[in-house]
């Protein structure tokens, strides 16, 4: 198991306050959320946990925040587990929030043309940034996420590398569902967004928690 983080020191000058990481988990969340947006108005997949609600979501009338609220539950326990329970508390919050979020975005923001390889660039590029705050900030969007975070800290494994290697394998399943062209496309984006992840978040790089 994992020293929990949450009985260090609480004046140590490189931990984020409260304060910090309300505003990370909010504009994290926001800009995974527009991602996701790009993605679902082009009817793309993508990875993750997030890519198995984009299938379910694709199938049947579930709104994709409130699939993805869902299927993290099992992960919660993993997480409070290995990672402590400031970060299964966060990411609880985080994709609470993400959830909410994608439920009202599409009532309030539409995109009246995207071509197809943009949306799958800037989906992928706007979902990894905002993944990338919220990792810093020991949290995640749930499922894989968690999973990611836990080798890259037990390990030393790219997050990045980890999470792209299962999106392979969920993207995969985008067959049952979309068009080759469309899993195509969904793989471009997957590989954009893991890409910010194993570009910027190397163990050791980034001292913040």
């Amino acid at each position: 198991m994992l020293d929990d983080r949450d009985s260090q020191r609480t004046d140590d000058p490189v931990r984020h306050g409260l304060a910090e990481d309300i505003q990370a988990i909010v504009v994290g969340t926001l800009l995974a959320a527009l991602g996701t947006e790009f993605f679902r108005q082009a009817h793309l997949a993508t990875g993750g946990t997030a890519g198995m609600s984009f299938l379910i979501h694709y199938v049947s009338d579930w709104g994709i925040g409130q699939v993805l609220f869902v299927l993290n539950l099992p992960f919660y326990a993993f997480g409070w587990v290995t990672l402590g329970k400031e970060f299964t508390f966060k990411t609880f919050g985080a994709v609470a929030l993400f959830a909410v979020e994608s439920m009202l975005l599409s009532k309030v923001f539409a995109i009246g043309m995207s071509n197809p390889w943009y949306s799958a660039v800037m989906g992928g590029l706007l979902v990894g940034i905002g993944l990338l705050i919220l990792l810093r900030h020991r949290s995640s969007l749930g499922g894989i996420g968690i999973l990611a975070a836990f080798v890259q800290e037990r390990f030393g494994w790219r997050a990045g590398k980890f999470q792209l290697g299962m999106d392979c394998v969920i993207l995969a399943a985008a067959f049952l569902v979309l068009d080759w062209h469309l899993v195509a496309l969904s793989v471009v984006g997957a590989v954009v967004l893991n890409m910010v992840l194993a570009v910027n978040h190397k163990p050791g790089r980034y001292n913040g928690y």
